[in-house]
């Protein structure tokens, strides 16, 4: 005889607890330090990699914190973003359109090639680009960040859910906080996470909608000459790197000069007018910009509930050996 579920309060919940169990088993089994034992040198050899090369190259850190998002906001944050394309098989994430302006890929492998000289086989890409992100954030200016370890890596890429996962740069307030939500990150870590444009740009591709034919009017008059200046045409050349700066007063510091700007109007997206404006983010914007102490704490909150999203732990996946290629069987 076939056994059926009843649809009684008892098992619905009992299903609902099931359903809950599977989405932080992967959060439960990440932990701080947890290459104490297998590789105790590996967050300072990562630590002593980025800072080289944000000497060298100061906008690598800025990467490192854009890697973090593009990653973790597709499926899961498991370096599936690393991987190249290669012939019959992976399809890059990268060759998304909303990939677009994302750089400095082959430090990553600067990185792990120096852990890799350490401990073979141990620490995984997928930790490589949150403890990279985490110490980008303090280098930048913004908040030291205790980050737990132990994710380990995609098996495989996903190009095809990039575009339905991850925001475009003309999406409306309601979308973004529905992708953000759908990750289990609430809107007011949201709009600290968006405070990481303090230090980003925007490509004139991406903003002159808002310049031509007509000036958006929610846009500050003198804000818009200037961005006018910097985008002097409707029609930019897509492959170009015509940008303007989210923040022209502190650009390499995370702090909350992006609040104070959207505020005045001057923010370079739509949805970064709509932020200041929408009533459920409004009261979060003027508080950000009020006070750099409590918009680090909410950055530092919102960094690791996206750095901790649906991890692979335990025997999933894989450690790569090289970040952009799956190892051979």
């Amino acid at each position: 005889m076939a056994t059926t579920i009843s649809n009684s309060p008892s098992n619905i919940s009992f299903l609902l607890l099931l359903l809950l169990l599977h989405f932080y088993l992967g959060q439960s089994q990440l932990e701080v330090n947890f290459y104490s034992k297998s590789c105790p040198k590996a967050e300072d050899i990562i630590k002593q990699q980025v800072t080289q090369l944000y000497n060298k190259h100061g906008n690598t850190a800025v990467s490192w914190v854009r890697n973090l998002f593009h990653d973790c906001m597709v499926k899961s944050c498991d370096a599936s973003l690393l991987l190249e394309t290669v012939r019959n098989g992976v399809v890059s994430e990268k060759t998304s359109s909303r990939s677009f302006g994302m750089r400095n890929f082959k430090y990553v492998n600067t990185i792990k090639a120096a852990v890799e000289q350490e401990c073979p086989l141990t620490v995984s890409c997928a930790d490589i680009v949150a403890l990279s992100a985490r110490d980008a954030i303090a280098l930048l200016g913004g908040p030291s960040i205790e980050m737990k370890t132990g994710r380990r890596d995609s098996e495989e890429s996903y190009v095809r859910e990039v575009e339905d996962l991850i925001p475009n740069h003309n999406d409306s307030i309601s979308l973004v906080l529905s992708r953000f939500q759908a990750i289990g990150i609430d809107v007011e870590a949201t709009v600290a996470l968006l405070g990481a444009h303090s230090v980003g740009r925007v490509h004139c591709v991406n903003l002159v909608q808002r310049l031509y034919p007509t000036v958006d009017k929610t846009l500050n008059p003198a804000h818009a000459e200037y961005l006018k200046r910097r985008c002097p045409t409707p029609n930019p050349d897509p492959k170009a790197v015509m940008y303007s700066r989210n923040d022209l007063i502190t650009p390499m510091i995370i702090d909350n000069n992006y609040y104070k700007n959207i505020l005045q109007h001057k923010g370079l997206l739509s949805v970064d007018e709509e932020l200041a404006t929408d009533p459920r983010t409004a009261p979060y914007v003027q508080n950000m910009a009020n006070d750099n102490d409590y918009f680090h704490q909410q950055f530092s909150r919102a960094i690791l509930l996206l750095s901790e999203t649906n991890p692979l732990t335990g025997d999933q996946g894989q450690i790569r050996k090289d970040c952009r290629y799956l190892n051979a069987n």
